[in-house]
């Protein structure tokens, strides 16, 4: 597997965010995370990805065990993310923002700051661009992130964490304020991401984008698992239809 977590939970003084939850994203999975309000849904990718600080359990990325390791590290071994709230520099450049990932990932060790400045650059640059390129905004490049439009800084975000060439991407409600038509146009882009061997993780709300695009979903519920399978089963799941999607959903 190439992300395992078990028995991850997470207490806030008397309150149990998070209590005893166990998963896996196989390499090259496309995963949905759904839940009610407050079920624990970010707080779990917090804990996964060394945001916030587990109190029981443990997380394992290819193979290795990242539990407490700082979000900088986990990002370098592969697993990057979005935020559901954007975290975008509006007076930077769209390639700068992007930048920031590729620079995050490639690092700059005294060896590289002596004599690889020209190389670690060049680097950057690529990753950056390919990311952009892979998002549909390298036309922006060289916009202001302030001039883009909502929907246009949620490409950015996602553009910004895949310029760290990850091998998980960890996205937190990416369809959050788009309307039908640019939440279709995410649809698609995901998949062509996935398409490319890219192993995915997501939040999200919207049911139609995540059972059209899918290929297993875990569902929380007050903070503990209550179901994880195919599109197929979740929707028809008694436990899922009465905390959640309710008796009427299609």
């Amino acid at each position: 597997m190439l992300l395992e977590f078990n028995g991850l939970t997470r207490r806030f003084g008397g309150l149990t965010a998070i209590d005893n939850v166990s998963g896996h994203v196989a390499k090259g999975e496309l995963l949905g995370l759904i839940g009610p309000n407050g079920a624990g849904k970010t707080t779990l990718f917090n804990l996964i990805t060394g945001f916030v600080p587990v109190s029981a359990g443990t997380v394992r990325f290819a193979g290795r065990d990242v539990t407490g390791k700082p979000p900088h590290v986990v990002a370098r071994l592969g697993l990057s993310r979005t935020f559901q709230n954007l975290r975008i520099f509006p007076n930077m450049t769209v390639f700068d923002n992007v930048s920031v990932g590729a620079t995050g990932m490639i690092g700059q060790g005294l060896v590289e700051t002596i004599f690889g400045r020209g190389e670690r650059r060049r680097r950057i640059s690529e990753q950056s661009w390919q990311a952009l390129e892979s998002v549909g905004l390298q036309h922006l490049a060289n916009q202001l992130a302030a001039n883009l439009s909502y929907g246009q800084r949620k490409y950015l975000e996602i553009a910004r964490a895949l310029a760290m060439q990850p091998e998980l991407l960890i996205l937190d409600e990416p369809a959050a304020g788009l309307n039908d038509t640019e939440t279709a146009e995410l649809a698609a882009c995901i998949q062509r991401l996935h398409g490319t061997g890219l192993s995915v993780m997501l939040v999200e709300h919207d049911m139609n984008l995540v059972m059209s695009i899918c290929q297993r979903i875990l569902v929380l519920a007050s903070g503990r698992k209550i179901a994880d399978g195919p599109p197929a089963a979740i929707r028809c799941d008694a436990a899922v239809l009465e905390s959640y999607l309710g008796t009427d959903w299609e």
